[in-house]
């Protein structure tokens, strides 16, 4: 078997398929009437009633076309091919039945590699057998496998496209989750460091008091430093051989610095409430972060919008960060599916045990909201 077709037929499905949407039930609403009416108002077609009955009866592949992709094509093209050779007329030769091309879309938009290539025999015989019977003429077969073809090269055009984002989403996420590991690194390496430097002290001041906690503060050193360079390959090979970041990470009192950032452009006010001292450094980063990306999105993005609010309030259990802006309600923003910024504030707050929401405001502007624990507990 040749490679490029075999790499085709362990092509897997495409994942997440909708069962029934309302779209399906509306499609349904549509093409019924139509095929009743077409059967009342053509003179031409032969064994009106049979022609109805059967479009009708094919009318309900429509409903499980995304789940069962394979299973609809071969009901739907095998009954019509074989429809005119054992109807009488030129059965299922409709208008209305042109809802078949949804399933060749569909067949290439979700089946696996093998349905693909199976379905697509059904329709090929389909469109074939027409013309050998002489249902369609030479002209009408051309236009069909021309018709189907586009048909079929949009489904996979669209499945491309949507396996290409969904890969730039997990890009994101495992981006966001590389910032936070370099968070992570900071902190933990501040306490093993502090842990080798007191080992080390403490190996000092037992020269005059030797004893059993010799050997121990020896072990705690070992122990500690050997942590520190293990942690440091790992963040070593998350950053991908990039040079290491030694700038310092940022903390939720630097979310203070936005509101005097941008000369230009909207202003952006800053309100930080609660007692925010003890806050555990990826906490504060996070908020930060979020902070950032929600205001530079808001800059980028709300037009005609004068002011930017940020406020984080803290209680004993959380921090809430809200990011505001007085945008036109009109703007575009990616409400039905979250951009790439969008979700990798999700997937850090993720993280963190919290959560990250965004959306448009009753009046007008857009808001993003987190919330985050206060102890910053991991998913």
């Amino acid at each position: 078997m040749h490679p490029r077709l075999r790499a085709v037929l362990a092509e897997p499905r495409a994942p997440d398929a909708p069962a029934r949407v309302w779209r399906d039930w509306a499609l349904i609403a549509v093409f019924a009437p139509a095929i009743v009416l077409e059967g009342i108002f053509r003179p031409d077609l032969p064994w009106r009633v049979g022609c109805v009955v059967v479009a009708l009866a094919l009318l309900p592949t429509l409903l499980w076309r995304r789940t069962q992709p394979l299973a609809t094509v071969a009901i739907a093209f095998g009954f019509t091919t074989v429809a005119p050779l054992v109807l009488p007329g030129d059965a299922c030769q409709m208008y209305a039945t042109s809802f078949l091309v949804l399933l060749s879309y569909t067949l290439f938009r979700w089946g696996s590699g093998r349905d693909a290539v199976l379905g697509s025999a059904f329709v090929a015989a389909k469109v074939a057998v027409a013309g050998l019977a002489g249902s369609i003429s030479g002209g009408e077969v051309v236009a069909g496998f021309a018709v189907m073809f586009a048909a079929a090269t949009l489904g996979a055009a669209v499945r491309f496209r949507a396996a290409a984002r969904l890969r730039e989403f997990d890009r994101v996420k495992l981006l966001e989750r590389e910032r936070l590991a370099r968070d992570l690194h900071d902190t933990v390496a501040h306490h093993v460091s502090a842990m080798a430097i007191r080992a080390q002290a403490g190996i000092a001041a037992s020269a005059s008091q030797p004893g059993a906690a010799v050997e121990a503060l020896r072990v705690i050193e070992a122990e500690a430093s050997r942590a520190l360079t293990e942690m440091r390959a790992m963040v070593r090979v998350l950053r991908r051989d990039q040079p290491a970041d030694l700038a310092p990470s940022p903390r939720v009192a630097d979310i203070e610095r936005l509101a005097g950032r941008f000369r230009a452009g909207p202003a952006v006010d800053v309100e930080i409430r609660g007692d925010l001292g003890d806050l555990p450094p990826t906490v504060g980063s996070a908020l930060y972060r979020l902070a950032q990306e929600s205001v530079t999105n808001a800059r980028r993005h709300a037009r005609h919008a004068t002011r930017i609010e940020v406020s984080v309030a803290a209680d004993d259990t959380s921090v809430r960060l809200r990011v505001s802006d007085d945008g036109e309600a009109g703007t575009i923003r990616p409400a039905g599916s979250p951009g790439f910024g969008l979700m990798g504030m999700m997937e850090r707050a993720d993280l963190l045990g919290g959560t990250c929401e965004a959306g448009p405001n009753p009046d007008r502007g857009w808001t993003v909201t987190a919330v985050l624990p206060r102890a910053g507990v991991g998913a």
